[in-house]
């Protein structure tokens, strides 16, 4: 507000100075310049007047405005210190917060770094475990002991004891690993000695490997078809060669010859089927299906070879029933009839009674009659 008063004194001032340039220049104005000046005067009398009591104003403003201060002041410094408690509760809840999260942690941390070390543990293992597997596919007699257990462990989880034989020995003095029995006294081998060598080096000799891995595949499906299928010691005129492991029988499935024909194919043509442990499991729960409805159908057919020996014994039975019955039926016509003459008989001799009985002329008195049924009864008695 001062400023604008300065303001307002200048313009007016720079006025008066215009006024008295105009003067000067023109007298002929003077009376009117003259009463100019005076409202100019009793404007800036105003103006004075106005400005004192803004002043006035103003100062009863800043009194009110320290009051006001003065009063805000300690309640300020109460919220301030408030504030100050509360800003320290919150941080001391914080740092509790922060230690109980930061254990956490260490336990968590811990705990993990435990599980890091079962884990590199069951590493270790499983890298012992490999080891000893390698070892035993080392040898081809090793081998040939793991084929077998693995087969016999499937066998006894598919199979009843009484349906499969291991080491089955046909005349020509060769065994099989497993044979299975079928009906009609059918016979199905299965080897399990298959050669792994020519595969373990497929992955360090590539190609060459591969070819030796074919030859052998091939020389194998050959030795079962000449040593397992035999029709004429009840043999099928298919075998089943066990892959004991699914790798190699994926790489069996996925390898063709020179020929540009696939392993497996070569294998069905001898009337070989190559088989892994799952596809194995899968053929022995199909055949001991087959077998159970087998057993089905001979169980039915014995029962009804014995309810055809029921039926004739009950057509044996019917005739004696039959027999018998005409006999009961005689017998009651034969009773009623002699019921009727008894009856009639014993009609008679009532009236006869009746009617007295005439003195006979013997000394001794006469027997006393007594009806036919009387007798049998005291008889009985």
């Amino acid at each position: 507000m001062n400023a604008f008063l300065i303001g307002g004194v200048i313009l007016v001032a720079a006025l008066v100075i215009w006024l008295a340039l105009q003067n000067l220049q023109s007298r002929q104005k003077s009376g009117a310049i003259e009463s100019q000046m005076n409202e100019l005067r009793r404007d800036l009398q105003t103006i004075a007047t106005s400005q004192a009591q803004s002043t006035g104003k103003l100062e009863t403003i800043a009194k009110s405005v320290a009051q006001r201060l003065d009063s805000v002041t300690p309640a300020l410094q109460d919220a301030i210190k408030n504030s100050a408690q509360i800003t320290g509760q919150m941080t001391s809840d914080a740092q509790t917060k922060m230690a109980d999260e930061l254990k956490n942690t260490r336990d968590q941390i811990s705990q993990i770094q435990r599980q890091l070390g079962e884990v590199q543990q069951a590493g270790k293992q499983m890298s012992q475990t490999a080891q000893t597997l390698e070892g035993i596919l080392g040898g081809a007699k090793s081998r040939g002991s793991l084929g077998e257990v693995t087969l016999e462990r499937l066998l006894e989880d598919s199979l009843p004891s009484a349906q499969y034989v291991k080491q089955y020995k046909f005349s020509s003095g060769e065994a099989a690993d497993a044979v299975i029995k079928l009906r009609d006294k059918k016979l199905m081998a299965i080897d399990s000695k298959f050669p792994l060598d020519a595969y373990r080096r497929i992955s360090t000799e590539g190609e060459e490997a591969r070819r030796a891995f074919i030859t052998a595949v091939k020389g194998h499906a050959d030795s079962i078809t000449k040593k397992y299928i035999v029709p004429d010691e009840g043999t099928l005129d298919v075998a089943l060669m066990f892959v004991p492991s699914e790798s190699v029988y994926y790489e069996l499935l996925m390898t063709t010859d020179s020929k540009g024909q696939p392993l497996d194919a070569y294998c069905r043509d001898k009337k070989v089927i190559a088989v892994s442990p799952n596809t194995l499991y899968a053929h022995l729960c199909v055949i001991a299906m087959g077998l159970r409805g087998m057993q089905m159908e001979e169980n039915a057919r014995r029962l009804l070879e014995s309810l055809s020996g029921m039926e004739k014994q009950l057509e044996k039975f019917t005739d004696k029933f039959g027999t018998l019955g005409t006999h009961l039926k005689n017998a009651q016509q034969s009773y009623s009839e002699s019921d009727k003459l008894f009856e009639k008989a014993q009609n008679t001799l009532q009236t006869m009674l009746g009617a007295g009985v005439p003195e006979l002329p013997f000394d001794d008195p006469p027997a006393t009659l007594v009806p036919p049924r009387e007798a049998s009864a005291k008889k009985g008695g």
